[in-house]
């Protein structure tokens, strides 16, 4: 196996090197490379206090793994009474809660860790609601704002983050001593309406504090949605984007300075997508499009999702994070609504996954 995994290497060098299809070469293994088996070795639920709780996010920082998501006693929709909880665990096993925030008159919701500079951020998107739960709202009101922490005791924030009003804020990454951030927006902060109509953009952040933003590129300019995106070795962006409406997930790839995209229909919608580096091999999760909506996870390779395992979930689910325990074992977190509570009803609760590469 190890000779093969070498082989594949060697070939993605000399696409690239040729200057052909860095995208198949280098979004995983070439197509006829079969990527590892992945076992699920169990499934727990570790967080329900009887509010909706949902859209998670996991890191591993100092040594000591942190999972955050959002929790709403009054469920999935627009509230101010959402706030953003952060858990950690030493072992990936016992968790407990170390920090929680929320903002005056906001819904916050989709949180995201960020490692950057020392410092780990915690950031959320935040619908203006004013006092009560809003009918209508506008994504020109939109604000990202975020939360930090040097050493996982003493925490800051949340405060608002520059650069981002009319930007719905969501997954994060860094590159060469630069934070970059994926911001949904209106094409020109037009004024519309609906909500999200189709001139929704997806772009690309870029700050040097991971406090003060400015736009670099576009994931996408059309329909754009939720976008989980990486660097490669060479400095090349690789993004999962969900597909807004009915559109379908995009694999979005570009080279520096992030002006020029190559964007592939990827087939079927994958519902708050997860792109994580696994070893030599792209990891992507999200909820399925085709069939009862479940959480599931894909390798991307040679351009296109191969379907590992589908989790227990259903209804309300999806919003995947992923971390590594090791080598060939990891935890990926998401929420569900498959189960039900002693009063019968569906409740929404946090679950965690270990994963076990086999091959």
């Amino acid at each position: 196996m190890q000779s093969l995994a070498r082989s594949c290497r060697i070939v993605r060098q000399l696409l690239v090197m040729v200057g052909i299809g860095w995208a198949l070469a280098d979004c995983g293994h070439p197509a006829y490379a079969s990527p590892p088996r992945v076992k699920v070795e169990g499934v727990r639920r570790i967080f329900h206090n009887g509010e909706h709780n949902a859209f998670t996010d996991l890191c591993r920082f100092h040594g000591t793994y942190y999972l955050t998501f959002r929790s709403c006693p009054d469920g999935h929709m627009v509230h101010p009474t959402s706030r953003i909880l952060v858990l950690a665990s030493d072992d990936g096993e016992e968790w407990r809660e170390v920090y929680h925030f929320h903002v005056a008159k906001r819904d916050c919701r989709d949180p995201h860790f960020l490692v950057f500079k020392n410092r780990m951020f915690v950031y959320t998107g935040t619908w203006y609601c004013g006092d009560s739960s809003p009918k209508t709202r506008d994504l020109n009101q939109h604000l990202g704002y975020c939360a930090w922490t040097a050493d996982g005791q003493a925490w800051n924030g949340p405060v608002m983050l520059e650069g981002t009003y009319g930007h719905y804020v969501w997954r994060a990454a860094e590159h060469g001593g630069r934070a970059y951030l994926c911001g949904r927006r209106k094409h020109e902060f037009q004024e519309s309406q609906e909500p999200e109509p189709a001139g929704v953009e997806s772009a690309l952040l870029v700050s040097d504090d991971g406090l003060v933003w400015a736009k670099q590129g576009l994931f996408q300019e059309l329909h754009g949605d939720e976008t989980a995106f990486r660097f490669d070795e060479e400095g090349r962006i690789v993004a999962i984007a969900r597909g807004g409406g009915r559109t379908n997930a995009q694999l979005c790839t570009a080279k520096a300075p992030y002006q020029d995209w190559n964007r592939t229909d990827l087939g079927r919608q994958v519902g708050g997508p997860l792109l994580a580096r696994w070893n030599d091999h792209w990891l992507v999760g999200g909820r399925k499009s085709i069939g009862e909506p479940r959480t599931a996870l894909y390798w991307l390779t040679g351009g296109e999702l191969q379907e590992i395992v589908e989790l227990p979930s259903g209804g309300d689910n999806s919003y995947p994070g992923f971390a590594t325990l090791g080598e060939d074992r990891a935890l990926l977190s998401y929420y569900s609504s498959h189960e039900r509570g002693e009063d019968g009803r569906p409740i929404t609760a946090i679950y965690l996954a270990e994963l076990r590469l086999l091959d």
